[in-house]
């Protein structure tokens, strides 16, 4: 018997949950217990976003499939001197299918959360793994971190690889002009630029609203530059990451291209569809991009790949916040601020721990030339 990955329309306490995950036999027996714990666990408010549902349930999927593919019964913790099951699919999942230890430890992650769901509902007798306390390397240096007890050490499960921090990968400023270069198509362009010169994620690019474009001599600021609230409150369609509200900067130099693609290029696009649009950015049929974006990586990536690049929009953004942090540094008094907290409130991170990875991306950077990213963008290749 083998496992199928599906989805399906649930409705669960009155809310309607479409495309939730579920796991079948091929017989469409439903894999009683695995669909339980993801009813439980993703209903429960344990995953703010829907969107990394799916994760999980192929998580499940794939322990499960493991576990079928070579004749074991998840039950089976009592193993003795054999190897412990959640064990030997790391194993498997490192060694064989050769995956990244940052998939195979999200994967562990919620295969454990599902023994640990089965020990409270009585299915097994205890979990098959134990818990140890590591060494673990802090990147919090915040207010009170002084005072802070641990001695650096955590209790982890002890299945869990131990973590390898691999920074983001970024383009080079050589890198960043052949991508241009390579996007023909200049309502793709315009989105890989304005990627590049605001580093907002994919799905905040999709649904970026045509309403915060502006020419910005209709609204005198600063000298270089203009502030932008991204609210998705306000009505306006816009999302952000934790639906949170932040404000960024865009220099009136591009804001001005936006403007004119606003009204020129776009409107072309807008002429295919009968009905007014909320989006900037626009498919060729008219319409917003669905499924949070998807698109858009399909055509970086493939534009990357005529110049024998591989990029995605994600490494758009970190290409962003790498070139922008060193100019940053290089000239602090121009940003106004601290340059990482600058760059934290541009990007949406939480934590400064998060935005700080990308001093060592900074490192790597040697070219000297590297000092006024934005204008060096816009100098490239100029859109009318």
């Amino acid at each position: 018997m083998q496992l199928i990955w599906a989805t399906s329309d649930f409705i669960i306490g009155g809310r309607p949950y479409p495309g939730f995950p579920i796991v079948l036999h091929d017989s469409m027996e439903s894999a009683v217990e695995a669909n339980q714990f993801l009813r439980s666990y993703l209903t429960r408010g344990v995953i703010a976003s829907e969107r990394s549902w799916p994760n999980t349930g192929r998580a499940i999927y794939d322990y499960f499939g493991f576990l079928e593919a070579h004749g074991l019964d998840w039950r089976d913790v009592e193993r003795g001197e054999e190897k412990a099951l959640v064990a030997a699919y790391r194993d498997y999942s490192l060694k064989e299918v050769k995956l990244s230890r940052n998939t195979v430890r999200q994967r562990l992650h919620y295969v454990c959360e599902f023994y640990k769901y089965a020990l409270k509902e009585g299915w097994v007798d205890r979990l098959p793994y134990s818990e140890e306390d590591r060494e673990v390397r802090r990147t919090d240096k915040g207010y009170l971190a002084h005072v802070n007890a641990s001695g650096n050490r955590q209790v982890v499960r002890d299945v869990m690889p131990r973590h390898h921090k691999n920074l983001p990968k970024f383009l080079s400023k050589d890198q960043v002009k052949a991508l241009l270069g390579a996007t023909t198509n200049p309502h793709h362009l315009m989105i890989t630029r304005f990627t590049l010169q605001t580093g907002l994620r994919r799905d905040e690019i999709a649904t970026f609203p045509l309403a915060y474009v502006f020419h910005p001599d209709a609204k005198p600021g600063q000298a270089n530059a203009v502030r932008v609230t991204l609210n998705p409150s306000d009505g306006s369609g816009m999302r952000t990451k934790g639906s949170k509200e932040r404000e960024i900067v865009i220099s009136r130099r591009f804001m001005t291209k936006l403007y004119r693609y606003s009204i020129l290029q776009r409107g072309e696009l807008a002429s295919n569809n009968g009905r007014p649009q909320s989006t900037l950015f626009l498919t060729r049929d008219g319409l917003p991009y669905q499924n949070h974006g998807k698109s858009i990586e399909t055509f970086v990536r493939a534009n990357a790949a005529k110049v024998g690049i591989k990029s995605h929009p994600h490494m758009l953004r970190h290409t962003y916040a790498t070139h922008t942090l060193f100019a940053a540094q290089r000239n602090p008094a121009a940003f106004g601020l601290n340059p990482l907290v600058f760059l934290q409130r541009q990007l949406g991170h939480a934590s400064i721990a998060t935005t700080m990875i990308y001093l060592h991306l900074v490192n790597e950077l040697v070219d000297d030339a590297v000092l006024a990213y934005d204008d060096e963008l816009n100098d490239w290749l100029e859109v009318n």
